[in-house]
């Protein structure tokens, strides 16, 4: 969403600015504190004094990794809502439909509280159980198959 915007923005963009737009794709997925070199902080920095939208976008988008830390569902749901009414407000289409699913997904969202579990973790273990099964071809029995699964994850 991030990279449509920065796309559509370009393309508006006065000949004298697309320079600063240049390079400036995975500036602007970067977390701020991991930028490192001195130029691109500094290329960074001016793409958001010359383009409003861009800003508001990075600022939505800082916002948006806050919800997850929340612990409680109904701070999470107020922050969930006045994310999305403040997308909803910029009037881009890309940031309407990222919205849009983001409400649409706000059960598994909010339920992040109750259950803080990344999806690293739930790769890891889908990754053993595909591992298990490979191993397990042949097996004629459900319940032993289950067994194992269970035996690798004691």
């Amino acid at each position: 969403m991030i990279d449509k915007i920065r796309n559509s923005e370009y393309r508006k963009a006065s000949k004298d600015n697309k320079d600063v737009f240049k390079g400036s794709k995975y500036l602007l997925l970067k977390n701020k504190s991991n930028i490192r070199k001195q130029k691109h902080r500094q290329q960074l920095k001016q793409l958001l004094e010359i383009n409003e939208v861009i800003n508001t976008v990075m600022i939505l988008k800082d916002q948006l990794k806050h919800i997850w830390t929340y612990k409680s569902k109904t701070w999470a749901n107020k922050a969930l809502d006045q994310w999305c009414e403040l997308a909803g407000s910029l009037n881009n289409r890309s940031l309407n439909s990222f919205a849009k699913m983001l409400q649409r997904h706000r059960y598994g969202i909010i339920s992040h509280c109750d259950y803080p579990i990344h999806t690293g973790k739930l790769e890891g273990v889908n990754n053993k159980i595909k591992v298990i099964k490979r191993k397990a071809y042949g097996y004629h029995d459900l319940r032993y198959f289950t067994l194992k699964i269970y035996q690798a994850f004691n």
